[in-house]
């Protein structure tokens, strides 16, 4: 599914100028490799450079500066409707074709790899150009669709620009990595992360957006997933566990039960996200037992919060128990 293209997303200026300035040299690489934590704005930039290579090929020297495309464009309505003849995205597809609402597939087959090759045997359609974009290259069918990709890339197509979004370019095949330049995003700082949370969440109460901007961690994205689950409420829960050890159990058990409705499952998701970091900012100025508890704590947290996912754990029991390692954190 092609998604509409918006304005730039904020920060990292910096990978931004430095494609743009890729972008005006005599010879475009043919292969880019985008890398940074997820919900940076990787595959949301990527949407709209790949926009601008196109619509630049088609129209040279008649464009504004910088990534602008104007909206009678004829390169913008096209991607925008799905239907540009030189443009290809690769995501995971829908398990079910008729419920595109439900879950994805694992995996970008090695089929929608190879999908590509008609498009390949033939030259681009509107100007010397094309763009194929993967979101993410992490979630190619292995061995297979690796393999199929590093081909291509090994011996490009004549025009074609490929962009690959990775959260994890360590799990890469060390040949694609190597025929790629890559392109580092960064997570936001804690302003940057308020200005563009209180821009799409304009009805959040400050302390709201503060909880965000924490739960977060730099992600736009992330913290946008965890939008109307009231991450302040959570926050203040475990800081009031943390504070005291909630020696009679009781802070603890009316969360785990809150936790555990069939309501509560996003909220459950995301406090299971959040108890690490939550014991990892109350760490920061810890020495000492104290610090090794902490650390211990977190590491706890991790590993539970992995085991809780992966063998579908009883949601109050798990929660009580996250609960329990917040509660190591008064031991000073």
């Amino acid at each position: 599914m092609i998604q509409q293209l918006g304005a730039l997303p904020a920060g990292n200026a910096d990978a931004h100028a430095a494609l743009r300035a890729a972008m005006t040299g005599e010879a475009l690489h043919h292969a880019w490799l985008f890398t940074g934590p997820q919900g940076v704005g990787k595959a949301s930039f990527a949407r709209i450079a790949a926009m601008r290579m196109l619509a630049e090929a088609a129209n040279p020297g008649t464009l504004p500066t910088g990534f602008d495309v104007p909206e009678d464009n004829r390169t913008r309505a096209l991607i925008n409707a799905g239907s540009h003849p030189d443009y290809r995205e690769l995501t995971r597809l829908p398990k079910d074709a008729d419920k595109p609402e439900q879950d994805l597939a694992r995996s970008i087959t090695i089929a929608q790899v190879r999908a590509l090759q008609p498009m390949f045997a033939t030259t681009p359609s509107m100007s010397p150009r094309r763009v194929v974009l993967i979101d993410s290259v992490d979630d190619l069918e292995r061995p297979g669709a690796s393999n199929a990709l590093l081909k291509n890339l090994e011996e490009p197509p004549a025009g074609t620009i490929f962009i690959l979004i990775s959260h994890s370019p360590g799990r890469l095949l060390p040949t694609i990595r190597s025929r790629c330049r890559r392109l580092r995003f960064d997570p936001l700082d804690d302003a940057m992360m308020a200005q563009v949370l209180r821009a799409q969440l304009p009805e959040a109460s400050g302390d709201e957006i503060d909880a965000l901007v924490r739960a977060g961690d730099g992600s736009p994205g992330r913290a946008l997933g965890y939008a109307g689950l009231d991450m302040a409420a959570l926050d203040r829960a475990m800081a009031a566990i943390a504070g005291d050890g909630d020696r009679a159990n009781a802070q603890r058990s009316k969360l785990s039960k809150a936790l555990a409705l069939k309501a509560a499952q996003p909220r459950y998701e995301a406090f299971l996200d959040r108890v690490p970091s939550f014991i990892a900012e109350a760490s920061a100025d810890r020495t000492g037992d104290a610090l090794k508890t902490a650390l211990d704590a977190y590491d706890a947290a991790r590993a539970l919060a992995i085991s809780a996912r992966a063998l579908s754990l009883d949601q109050q029991a798990t929660a009580y128990e996250m609960a329990g390692l917040v509660a190591k954190l008064a031991a000073r």
